[in-house]
């Protein structure tokens, strides 16, 4: 399960980053807009514009890794 290392990324990204969760099942019309077809699904997103995506999940370091060089 990737919840304990996405909120161990989210509080070390924190105040510059912020994550957030899209539950997919309940918002199936954002998933779509999205077009997220495996979960979990990285995305990284500056002033609305996607800027990189990546399926799977990953641990805190990689997150925080992954997040930093996307932005």
């Amino acid at each position: 399960m990737m919840a304990p290392a996405f909120e161990q990324a989210a509080a070390e990204l924190e105040p510059g980053v912020r994550l957030a969760k899209l539950d997919t099942e309940a918002e199936q019309a954002i998933g779509a807009q999205y077009s997220i077809r495996s979960i979990p699904t990285m995305i990284v997103f500056r002033g609305g514009r996607e800027l990189a995506r990546q399926p799977g999940a990953m641990g805190a370091a990689d997150i925080v890794s992954w997040v930093r060089s996307h932005i």
